[in-house]
């Protein structure tokens, strides 16, 4: 739980640091993205670990003060969309499992996709267990064509009662992206975390033809308890125009199924002379650690899958009483 009330999130003003990206993509991959972080007091050496994908799978990156990163090592491959979190003396890092590189590249630029929801485990963020199912496709709501389905963007919140977990479904082609982006919120509950989920019927977010902020598709959902309420990160997509963009929006909810917009936190823009985050602000994770709140985010400078690029910056806000 976030130790503040909704009135006092909405007062906060996030603040984008100055140096950002603070994780640049590397090598040949042409992005780094979706992260996922552990910040000191949750991690097993008190340093800040975060996990994101590049092309070739899931690495994990550690710093001392949460901006100064460096890579650490790869996961997993055949990965993308990672989520880390904490039970007990157990870290479950689950993520997207994808097809091999070409049969990817292909489904990506719209042919057969085929990607499902798996994990791993580990004690210690260095040595890690074998890959396991969590979520297999089995819904109309997930398939992409004739022949191909997406489960996409974990992200599990414990409860009193057991473990929701929260992922993306379903594919739409983006056009002046030539790449495709998740369609759909959906909702899978159980009373562990690493299996025995039972998914709902229907997704739990849509997208919305006559929204202004999420009329292509929904993106991912981060899921956060306040005290007074539940809140949604959520990065829809949407078009502006002749083009497509991703701003990061706030929405509220009374049980974590039913969610509402508030306001838009992060919107895509040019930063002293840097594109960098200029049409995309994509998948974000937002950390409390002390009187900071620190939203991780992933951006892209332009649409198209040949010359976009994709790097990690974060926005702090002070709570202050």
């Amino acid at each position: 739980m976030l130790d503040l009330t909704l009135k006092q999130l909405t007062s906060l003003s996030f603040r984008l640091y100055a140096d950002n990206p603070v994780i640049r993509r590397f090598g040949t991959s042409p992005m780094i993205a979706d992260p996922s972080v552990l910040t000191p007091d949750r991690s097993p050496d008190g340093k800040w670990h975060l996990f994101a994908h590049a092309l070739w799978g899931v690495y994990r990156f550690e710093s001392e003060d949460g901006i100064d990163f460096r890579r650490s090592q790869k996961i997993v491959p055949r990965a993308m969309r990672p989520d880390i979190k904490r039970i007990g003396d157990t870290y479950y890092l689950f993520y997207e499992r994808l097809q091999p590189l070409l049969g990817r590249a292909v489904g990506l630029m719209g042919g057969t996709w085929r990607s499902e929801i798996f994990a791993v485990t580990t004690k210690d963020l260095k040595t890690y267990s074998e890959p396991f199912p969590v979520l297999r496709f089995d819904r109309t709501f997930e398939r992409v064509g004739r022949k191909g389905y997406s489960l996409s963007n974990p992200f599990l919140f414990p409860t009193e009662e057991g473990y929701r977990l929260y992922y993306s479904a379903g594919l739409t082609y983006i056009p002046d992206c030539k790449f495709t982006e998740p369609t759909y919120i959906c909702l899978a509950e159980s009373d562990r975390p690493d299996c025995g989920y039972r998914k709902r019927e229907m997704p739990i977010i849509e997208p919305d033809p006559q929204s202004k902020l999420f009329n292509l598709c929904c993106g991912c959902l981060k899921v956060y308890r306040l005290k007074d309420c539940y809140i949604g990160i959520q990065n829809g997509l949407y078009r502006d125009g002749k083009n497509s963009k991703s701003a990061i929006q706030l929405l509220k909810s009374e049980d974590g199924i039913h969610f509402t917009f508030v306001k838009t936190l992060l919107e895509p823009q040019a930063i002293n002379g840097s594109n960098w985050m200029k049409q995309f602000v994509y998948a974000s994770h937002l950390v409390q650690y002390g009187n900071k709140l620190r939203l991780y985010f992933n951006a892209r400078n332009t649409a198209f899958i040949l010359t976009g690029r994709e790097h990690i910056g974060f926005a702090e806000a002070e709570v202050t009483d």
